[in-house]
């Protein structure tokens, strides 16, 4: 281990329940000259390159370990971005310096990496292990996707709203606003679920999976906010003027168009240390809200591989429930 350091000693589990895991990335492992590794995913060749190369200068959290999360995280992760155009956030030099988007998937990709092309742009398409190992080595950081599946670019699978605290606000209140957003779908005979954003605000979804439109979301989202904002002035507010902001909880409704991606759900976050984007269950929105506490809703890759372990994918509904978006009146 080049640079080990004590995390502490595990009280959840008794000795008789400790048992060697396998521990095993990749099927095969070859180190090149130069340093780089040569690596077997799911029968994929791939050249992994500057592997101890510290992205989170804050942490020591490197490159690596952001290749390693992602392998692990896959079977979770990829049915929310399978058939999603993807757009990539990368961080060649770290969460501190220079990012850029990049949209269209780049021409060095491997022949196996399945794009799609919307409008005049080709996408790259996360449809296995082996292309989420790609995206880590080129420092894709973030994963951002559209509401909407490639092949039906204009027909949203679900509607989400962006809780984003302004200045005095934080998790605390965000949890509060997802908690009134439940109980009014829940009026509305709907489901609804959670996920943190992985810095300072949350996310509330509504599973449609019914043919509907953005014609129809968008509307519906703003309908929503604004009868939030009328019923919760003091807490809430659902336009992005500066000034209104401070002290209140800005339910942003506006993802919910063709041309917006989302963070994905169990995407790691560029922050100070490596935070993810996690799903979460109404109880512990409740708990976080009754407690005043934020830092029970916050998450890093490693707490969050043992929820998946412990939970399995708590967001799984999103991507199979059925329900149909009422009339917006």
């Amino acid at each position: 281990m080049r640079a080990p350091s004590f995390k502490g000693l595990r009280d959840d589990k008794s000795p008789g329940q400790v048992a060697r895991e396998d521990g095993r990335l990749f099927d095969e492992v070859e180190r090149l000259p130069g340093g780089a590794l040569s690596v077997v995913v799911d029968d994929r060749r791939l050249k992994l390159t500057n592997w101890d190369k510290v992205l989170y200068p804050q942490t020591g959290f490197t490159k690596g370990d952001l290749i390693s999360y992602y392998t692990r995280v896959a079977p979770a992760v990829l049915p929310h971005l399978r058939d999603r155009a993807l757009t990539l956030k990368r961080y060649p030099n770290g969460v501190d310096r220079q990012y850029f988007y990049e949209k269209n998937s780049p021409s060095h990709r491997p022949e196996w990496v399945a794009t799609a092309r919307v409008g005049d742009i080709d996408y790259t398409l996360a449809q296995d292990r082996g292309t989420l190992v790609w995206l880590a080595n080129l420092a894709d950081i973030e994963l951002h996707t559209s509401l909407s599946r490639a092949r039906e670019p204009g027909e949203p699978t679900m509607v989400a709203f962006d809780l984003d605290p302004g200045e005095g606000a934080g998790l605390v209140e965000c949890c509060e606003v997802a908690l009134v957003l439940r109980g009014l779908f829940a009026q509305l005979g709907l489901e609804s679920f959670a996920k943190t954003s992985g810095s300072k605000g949350m996310q509330v979804y509504l599973p449609l999976n019914t043919k509907t439109s953005y014609r129809r979301t968008k509307p519906f989202a703003r309908r929503v906010a604004e009868s939030l904002e009328q019923r919760l002035p003091e807490l809430v507010v659902s336009r992005m003027t500066k000034r209104l902001r401070p002290g209140k909880v800005l339910v942003d409704w506006s993802q919910n168009d063709a041309h917006k991606t989302t963070v994905t759900v169990y995407s790691v976050r560029a922050r100070e240390r490596p935070s993810v984007s996690t799903p979460v269950t109404w109880q512990e929105v409740e708990s976080c809200r009754a407690s005043g506490d934020p830092e029970l809703l916050s998450f890093d890759t490693d707490h969050v591989l043992a929820r998946v372990a412990e939970h399995g994918d708590l967001f799984a509904p999103v991507e199979s429930l059925k329900q149909r978006l009422p009339d917006v009146a």
